[in-house]
């Protein structure tokens, strides 16, 4: 990122006459703004309430004083505001400038960086140095403070400040009063404010344009979700029933896959068999049919007023209901026939379906992005989004979107914000890092992670130390779903209810946003066939009978009120994975506005584990303090260094610990 002077620069013109000379350019250099991603090129993320600190180089050659400011606005606003930026490392003469700036509304902020010289302060530093070297016979000096006071005088507007400055200058200026009194006048802390309230900003430079924060509703950040398929709890009408029950285990989001009319066409069957039976509901992904498409509700699940229903009862719970967007199509969608230039077509004549090695899906078939109709084919996503939305759905879980150009995300979630701000966007792209950071930036408000594959103390504190400290924090909010219709891991396969207890648990204190999928309170694990991550019998292809009386709910109740009870469980890079003497035992403490948590996790599911875990003098802690385990209510006394810890599995598979001093 670069700097430039608000003068225009030196060209080959002849050389002006005296007064039409341009001023010379700045010899202030701004360097390394931040926050910032990739130059400037995408928008950081923040959430209402936040503050972001604002960060940067500021030097210029030679040795005058230089002033600061961050210039901001928020969305609606017509003026910029300034907040000075102050030194962070004055003590070593240092260039680092940084200041804080509250975001208090959502939707897109601007902030720049303006410096310029600080004339009358040079003046008087200059004037300090020698007074205090005890010079004598300045008047020189003070008359060239009679010029800048002279010249403040006609500008500040404030009367007290305009006051505080004609005193001085008819100090400086009197003859009969003694130059020791002008010195005390001319170096009063006052008078320096005053002179800095309305100064000119000679040779000042700004960043070559503003910095975008995209600032959202706190949802997009902290939020329990909970999925179910509608069909297996009765419709949207039954979904709707959990409500309350859902609201009094603490989630925040209720996540529902595609409901939309299914096709007949290739049907899939039972555990993805290729031949549907009379009864099999077939898979909601493959969406479409002669009940519609991506616009209709299937009429076994009742009807857009039924799902309107939904979404106003979950708003009074303070529940938002999520809905997948997945831009696929059966072979009986209406598209087919009445937009087939948006499909894929072989030489032959026939469609391809949709495949991803070693998987294959029969049922659906993708759009084609390169058609020379695409125009129209994203207006129709948008149109389908946005009928959604004004029915109540301010989610959307995207399914695949890393499989989808990059340009038609960052126009449809533009668009779409553009008439609604509080809609929120969850990245399914279980992909390369590259790619899931890349969607991140485009404006995806979270995503989907490798969580479900780090088992291992020590690939969490890696992968976890990456997500919050990286620069990746800034765009890329994590959602750690314990498991999904898709992913059952070998690890809950087969470490009984113990795996099922340390998973959630890490799911909920490390990340601030997490999902489980119905069944996995019930403590679901057997996979279709030895090697596979899919369920044995998947709901994605039958129905079941649910109902929310798993026997892990209590601790998931509990989890969601420690979580909403305690600040430091609801930000992400407020992390400090500690040392635990056992690689059996992760443990790492969270902080925020004098709340601190401690979580110890035993991630062995067969057998217990004891060690130690060394709180560091570094949290600034006390040397010996109180901590109350929130899921047993019992209470301990800790110190800092070595603290003993053993969890058994069947027992107690996990600390969640608040520090209480």
């Amino acid at each position: 990122m670069t700097t430039r002077a608000t003068s225009t620069r030196p060209d080959a013109k002849p050389a002006p006459s005296a007064a039409e000379t341009e001023p010379s350019p700045s010899r202030i250099v701004i360097q390394y703004p931040s926050p910032t991603i990739d130059g400037g090129r995408f928008a950081v993320k923040r959430c209402v309430g936040d503050s972001v600190t604002v960060s940067a180089d500021v030097f210029r050659d030679g040795h005058e004083i230089i002033r600061a400011v961050v210039r901001f606005r928020g969305p609606g606003d017509s003026r910029w505001r300034d907040a000075e930026l102050k030194r962070t490392d004055a003590h070593l003469d240092g260039v680092r400038w940084a200041t804080e700036v509250e975001l208090d509304r959502q939707g897109r902020w601007q902030y720049t960086i303006e410096a310029w010289t600080d004339v009358f302060g040079t003046w008087r530093a200059e004037l300090a140095r020698k007074v205090a070297a005890g010079q004598t016979e300045l008047a020189g000096e003070l008359s060239e403070g009679i010029v800048l006071l002279s010249g403040a005088v006609q500008r500040i507007r404030a009367k007290g400040a305009r006051a505080l400055v004609e005193h001085a200058l008819a100090t400086l200026c009197d003859e009969t009063v003694p130059e020791s009194a002008k010195h005390d006048v001319a170096l009063g802390q006052e008078l320096a404010r005053a002179m800095a309230r309305d100064e000119e900003r000679p040779g000042r430079v700004m960043l070559d344009e503003p910095l975008r924060i995209e600032v959202d509703r706190v949802r997009a950040r902290f939020g329990a979700w909970y999925e179910l398929f509608p069909r297996s709890w009765g419709g949207l009408s039954g979904a709707q029933a959990q409500l309350p029950r859902l609201a009094e285990l603490g989630f925040d989001i209720l996540y529902l896959p595609p409901i939309h009319p299914i096709g007949l066409t290739n049907r899939k069957g039972r555990d993805n068999a290729l031949v549907a039976g009379p009864r099999d509901p077939g898979s909601p992904w493959a969406i479409g049919s002669v009940d519609g498409g991506h616009e209709a509700v299937h009429p076994e699940l009742g009807t857009i007023d039924d799902l309107r229903s939904l979404t106003s009862a979950a708003a009074e719970l303070g529940i938002d209901v999520a809905l997948d967007f997945a831009i696929q199509c059966s072979a009986d969608h209406p598209w087919l026939t009445e937009h087939p230039e948006w499909f894929h077509h072989r030489p032959d004549g026939t469609l391809k379906y949709a495949e991803n090695p070693p998987k294959r899906y029969q049922d659906i078939y993708n759009v084609n992005w390169e058609s020379p109709d695409w125009r129209a084919l994203w207006d129709a996503l948008l149109a389908v989004m946005l009928q959604w939305v004004d029915c109540g759905v301010k989610l959307f879980r995207v399914d695949n979107p890393h499989t989808k150009p990059f340009a038609f995300w960052t126009w449809l979630i533009d668009e779409v914000h553009a008439r609604d701000r509080d809609v929120i966007f969850l990245a399914e792209a279980f992909t390369k890092r590259a790619v899931m950071r890349h969607l991140g930036k485009l404006g995806f408000s979270q995503s989907y992670t490798y969580f479900t594959w780090k088992n291992a103390g020590w690939e969490l504190t890696e992968y976890v130390s990456e997500l919050a400290y990286s620069g990746e924090q800034e765009y890329f909010r994590p959602n750690f779903f314990a498991n999904t219709p898709d992913i059952l891991h070998a690890y809950l396969q087969y470490g009984g209810p113990a795996a099922f207890e340390a998973r959630v648990v890490l799911a909920a204190t490390l990340s601030p946003s997490y999902g489980i999928y119905s069944g996995y309170e019930n403590f679901e694990n057997l996979a279709v066939r030895e090697g596979s991550e899919e369920y044995l019998h998947s709901e994605k292809y039958e129905l079941r009978q649910r109902a929310l009386d798993g026997p892990l709910l209590p601790l998931i109740g509990r989890l969601n009120a420690v979580r909403r009870e305690n600040r430091a469980l609801q930000e992400l890079s407020n992390i400090t994975f500690l040392e635990t003497a056992n690689d059996a035992l992760i443990a790492y403490a969270k902080q925020s506005a004098g709340n601190a948590v401690i979580v110890v996790v035993n991630v062995d599911p067969h057998q217990a584990q004891e060690g130690l875990t060394l709180v560091p003098a570094s949290l600034g802690l006390p040397p010996i303090f109180t901590i109350r385990d929130l899921l047993s209510d019992e209470r301990y006394q800790w110190r800092i260094g070595p603290n003993y810890v053993r969890l058994e599995p069947g027992v107690r598979q996990a600390h969640v610990l608040r520090v209480e001093i």
